[in-house]
């Protein structure tokens, strides 16, 4: 005899199977030394954070979130915290760490109008013309946001006023001149010579 199992049977019989294969894998993820440092990061609980990092031979200062792909770096600097990010770049933190949309923390640093960042993570080793996906520079966000100190400094430390993204195909320039409500940072990058460039502006889409 032939018997016929309704869809509605079905779906209750693959949610108990479905977390039971997904259920270790979550709980060992949970529980891996990565994601306790970025969740010790979050909570800015110093101790656990030193522990972690003070370990011979530890490699967790550059553990990347498994869903936003974010690392310590991005974490800290989204909320401006200069202390930590010294004392993570100290450590061996990768300035130019990608989280899953491309940003380092030098963007998010830009986007956000954190210039007191600017130069600690540069001379950390971040790399002032690379681009998240989009192509867009630390110092086109800088010109977009029309924040002149953030685009001062950023020509001073090797920003490339003719870098152009993927999207429009603009330039730090070409967007200074276009945007007639901020003439001094176009007149400031008028004056800022070409460079000689290299193919840093990161992944297109």
């Amino acid at each position: 005899m032939l018997f016929r199992v309704s869809s509605f049977a079905l779906a209750l019989i693959a949610v108990p199977m479905a977390m039971t294969i997904a259920g270790p894998a979550t709980a060992q993820l949970g529980q891996s030394p990565g994601y306790k440092f970025l969740q010790a990061v979050k909570d800015s609980k110093n101790d656990e954070v030193i522990a972690f990092l003070d370990k011979p031979g530890a490699t967790v200062v550059n553990t990347r979130d498994v869903v936003s792909g974010e690392g310590a770096l991005h974490i800290v600097t989204r909320r401006g915290d200069l202390p930590y990010l010294s004392y993570l770049l100290s450590k061996g933190a990768d300035a130019n760490l990608r989280d899953g949309k491309g940003e380092t923390a030098l963007l998010i640093a830009a986007r956000l109008g954190r210039g007191e960042l600017i130069s600690v993570l540069i001379k950390g080793g971040a790399n002032p013309n690379l681009g998240n996906a989009s192509g867009e520079t630390a110092l086109i966000i800088a010109v977009q946001r029309r924040d002149q100190p953030m685009v001062r400094e950023l020509l001073d430390l090797g920003g490339d006023p003719d870098q152009a993204d993927h999207l429009q195909g603009f330039s730090a320039r070409d967007y200074a001149h276009q945007d007639t409500r901020s003439p001094a940072i176009a007149t400031m990058l008028d004056a800022a010579p070409k460079k000689v460039r290299r193919a840093v502006s990161g992944p297109k889409l």
